[in-house]
């Protein structure tokens, strides 16, 4: 992300989605505004919600295969 947003920043209007990471039970939610980002944990994870990440971002000529591609090598 970090890498993203100092790269795609200006382009990046805004983005915002809810993220899974290993070994953690909260729901991280992550938002941002050209190269400012914030994020929280947030409530517990649900029995049965399914785990998965969601991020969207709005913005002007992003390179959509780069942010896929950089996404995707994050799975664990």
């Amino acid at each position: 992300m970090q890498e993203l947003v100092f790269k795609e920043g200006p382009n990046i209007l805004r983005c915002k989605g809810i993220l899974s990471f290993k070994d953690e039970d909260q729901r991280f939610a992550l938002q941002g505004v050209h190269m400012i980002l914030d994020g929280d944990h947030q409530r517990s994870w649900q029995p049965g919600e399914p785990r998965e990440s969601r991020i969207i971002f709005i913005g002007r000529n992003l390179p959509h295969d780069k942010i896929k591609a950089g996404f995707e090598g994050c799975i664990a």
